[in-house]
């Protein structure tokens, strides 16, 4: 069978497969089923009945860029029939937690840089890479047409703390002194547990406030004092829109076709901007000159009058000192064609570009891979 539990185009294989995560149709969740690696090359038979090699690089990561992950798979191995790429939405934590125990397959792959700590006291090094770049947008369900809310850091921090209750609330009404807003109950929604849509959201609240940062923190799972968790962010969108009153956060490209309001957030320069291929962009461009050789950085709350504040990179975790010198070989080539084909693949997705300098900073570190 295939991981995503259709059967292979060819009936008779030899060798072992990842026996991965599927997703339970009746909750809605990631359950796992095995998460054992056993072995990813595949002795596939060809029509004419002789032996043919197939690499199978196995990806695990986190659900936010999954469909750019699989796009990118299929687009490569079109180009390579002999390498396939089978990715595995897994979470950013969970992603990490297997790259850095050397259970995580060929590739891993997070929304957030992965903590010191953890990289210090794991058996395997890994490098991070940037991919490409990620807005997180709030979304929200207001009766009456309200469909330019204003909010900032220091609000949106009040109300995942539980201390802004009302959409009436004097704090909100402040940030909007055009429009009359209901005194209607917020609805808060969040994600579960792992997840890198967590890390960039909690980043801009902890920057913004002292209070936010001191109770709940930077974090992949942050301990929300209120609110209802998913794990997907389809089923959190679809909750808001079923929801009057309530607020949720997402990746932009998860939510931009669901109709959902998206509300415009005051960035560091005091600009209320609306989440957009060029408004992501240009966090990227003010950032530049910051960017470290090795991509640690956070880009939320970035300076610049036309800047989104919830931003982010979303990252590749590669193994630094594979032990297979023949799959490392595959993944330093499937590497190389993303940073070049991949990321016209990405743009034309409606991804933002890597700025050109971090770009060449990336292939740099592709090319001194093992």
């Amino acid at each position: 069978m295939r991981l995503d539990g259709r059967r292979n185009s060819t009936p008779t294989y030899t060798g072992q497969l990842w026996i991965g995560q599927f997703i339970n149709p009746k909750c809605g969740l990631m359950c796992c089923v095995t998460a054992v690696l056993l072995a990813i090359s595949l002795a596939i038979l060809s029509p004419d009945g002789f032996a043919q090699t197939q690499m199978v690089l196995v990806s695990t990561g986190s659900t936010m860029p999954a469909p750019l992950y699989v796009l990118w798979g299929d687009e490569y191995h079109k180009l390579h029939a002999d390498t396939e790429i089978r990715y595995l939405a897994v979470g950013t934590s969970e992603s990490a937690s297997r790259v850095l125990s050397g259970t995580g397959g060929d590739l891993g792959g997070g929304d957030a840089p992965i903590p010191e700590k953890q990289l210090k006291e794991a058996a395997h090094a890994v490098v991070e890479l940037p991919t490409v770049l990620v807005g997180i947008a709030v979304f929200y369900n207001l009766p009456g047409g309200a469909t330019s809310i204003r909010l900032s850091g220091p609000v949106l921090a009040n109300i995942y703390l539980g201390k802004i209750t009302l959409w009436s609330d004097q704090e909100i009404a402040k940030l909007n002194p055009d429009g009359k807003l209901p005194d209607l109950p917020i609805k808060v929604l969040h994600r579960t547990d792992g997840k890198g849509s967590n890390y960039i959201f909690s980043d801009f609240l902890s920057k913004l406030s002292p209070e936010f940062r001191a109770k709940v923190g930077t974090n992949v799972s942050p301990k929300w004092p209120v609110g209802t968790a998913f794990s997907r962010c389809q089923d959190l969108l679809a909750n808001v829109a079923q929801t009057s009153g309530a607020i949720g956060y997402a990746e932009l490209r998860c939510g931009e076709k669901s109709g959902l309001s998206i509300a415009r957030i005051r960035n560091a320069d005091g600009e209320f901007v609306k989440p957009s291929t060029k408004s992501i962009s240009d966090v990227a461009l003010a950032m530049e000159s910051r960017i470290t050789d090795d991509f640690r950085v956070s880009l939320t709350n970035a300076p610049g009058k036309e800047s989104y504040p919830i931003v982010s990179f979303t990252w590749f975790y590669v193994p630094a000192h594979p032990q297979d010198l023949q799959r490392s070989h595959a993944v330093k080539e499937y590497l190389s064609w993303v940073y070049a084909s991949g990321q016209e693949i990405a743009q034309a997705q409606g991804y933002p570009p890597l700025p050109p300098s971090v770009l060449q900073k990336v292939r740099a570190k592709v090319a001194a891979l093992h």
